[in-house]
């Protein structure tokens, strides 16, 4: 993997750090490309959201950024784009989920980058949360609508549940129900439902991970507060903390790939050396999903963490180990993982290589790619990169991270 550039945190007008962890300035990170050609990373930082270009050549330019809703920051910030729309959430009670059209940024100059203001910049603010916090956000591409999950408490009426949210007028997003009866939910990934299981055919599914399982929903309904069908749960072996996953192909939809964030911590089943893995479900029957194996994802302890897969490729990032790429297109004739490929990683926190690793939550939180190739990625500690594989399969990016599925 090449490296191009790397700005700070303090450079993308973000160093503040998180009074309880003081290690953490960054999180998530998500990318858009505008209707001219920009791609503009925008990263997740304790108090809001930095809006960066990826030139041609793989160079970082800060723009401007768009400060948190709340008055204190958060470690946890979610960022999605749908429709040139910023979804953004976050941890700290009071934030909400901002709208901000990003065409706002489309034509800023680099040399005059804009502070946007949080309380006229936004085209909309959904509040219809407990206490105003949610884990994540979600994007549903193929039917174009977002999810908040994780929103506390969890005895609210939705459960920290799938949380939906009707984006037909941005500037009034609102929730016309929810899927509460499997509890909360850590992530989820929804489409219309195109793979073996003929009685699901166009439907919308849902994958959610849920801390102790995959629930899988038929979210064709979202109107009331028990509005989805509960249709299918894996309890695959070692489930410490089903954290994030992702379908292993855009267009068919038969196999996820799935991070536990706490196996490697407590040392648990086939994660007990602390050395990241992998998670291979079949979900052929939508109702009985199956385990099929797991696969290492680095080559010393990390904390696996998100995962995105385009065009066979998926890149993960594995905390102190960096972000590692895998050839996953050998899952669907080999399900036990034993076929997958190493392709290239990147590690952004070498100072702990010298004793094999660790399982401490430091390195990098999240990777996007654009279609360009270019990957942007965030750490906690020290900034954003731009990372691209050096040749062979990963490095043009396809159609990028996200979008709607490709129907055959």
């Amino acid at each position: 993997m090449d490296a191009y550039d790397f700005l700070n945190h303090a450079d993308m007008g973000g160093g503040e750090n998180d009074p309880r962890y003081p290690n953490r300035r960054g999180s998530s990170i998500w990318g858009w490309v505008s209707p001219k050609g920009r791609q503009i990373a925008l990263v997740g930082q304790h108090t809001g959201t930095a809006f960066v270009e990826v030139s041609r050549k793989g160079k970082l330019s800060y723009l401007g950024r768009l400060p948190c809703q709340d008055p204190i920051g958060s470690s946890w910030r979610e960022i999605r784009v749908l429709n040139n729309y910023a979804i953004i959430g976050s941890e700290a009670v009071g934030h909400n989920v901002q709208i901000f059209d990003l065409n706002k940024v489309a034509d800023i100059d680099p040399r005059s980058p804009v502070t946007f203001n949080k309380d006229t910049d936004l085209t909309g603010l959904f509040d219809d949360l407990p206490i105003g916090r949610a884990h994540n956000v979600v994007v549903d591409w193929d039917n174009e609508y977002a999810i908040a999950v994780g929103a506390q408490p969890r005895n609210a009426t939705c459960q920290s549940g799938l949380e939906y949210i009707d984006l037909t007028d941005p500037s009034n997003p609102v929730k016309p129900g929810c899927a509460s009866s499997d509890g909360y939910t850590h992530d989820a990934q929804c489409v219309t439902y195109n793979g073996p299981d003929k009685r699901y055919l166009g439907r919308n599914i849902c994958v959610a991970y849920n801390e102790d399982s995959i629930t899988i929903w038929d979210s064709t309904n979202k109107t009331g507060n028990s509005a989805s069908e509960l249709i299918g749960k894996l309890n695959y072996p070692g489930a410490t903390y089903t954290h994030q996953g992702w379908w292993t192909e855009r267009n068919w939809h038969q196999f996820v790939l799935l991070n536990d964030e706490l196996d490697e911590v407590r040392a648990v089943g086939n994660a007990s050396d602390g050395v990241p893995i992998t998670i291979i479900a079949d979900l052929s029957d939508l109702q009985n999903p199956k385990y099929t194996g797991f696969f290492k994802t680095a080559d010393h302890k990390a904390v696996d963490h998100n995962l995105y897969i385009e065009n066979g490729v998926m890149f993960q990032s594995n905390y102190g180990a960096g972000v590692w790429v895998h050839d996953v297109r050998s899952i669907a004739k080999y399900p036990d993982g034993s076929r997958v490929k190493a392709l290239a990683f990147f590690d952004m926190h070498p100072e702990d290589d010298a004793t094999g690793g660790s399982t401490a939550f430091v390195g990098t939180w999240g990777n996007f790619q654009f279609p360009s190739g270019f990957i942007v990625v965030n750490t906690f500690e020290r900034g954003a990169y731009v990372l691209r594989v050096a040749s062979g399969r990963g490095r043009d990016g396809g159609l990028g991270f996200g979008g709607k599925s490709v129907q055959k």
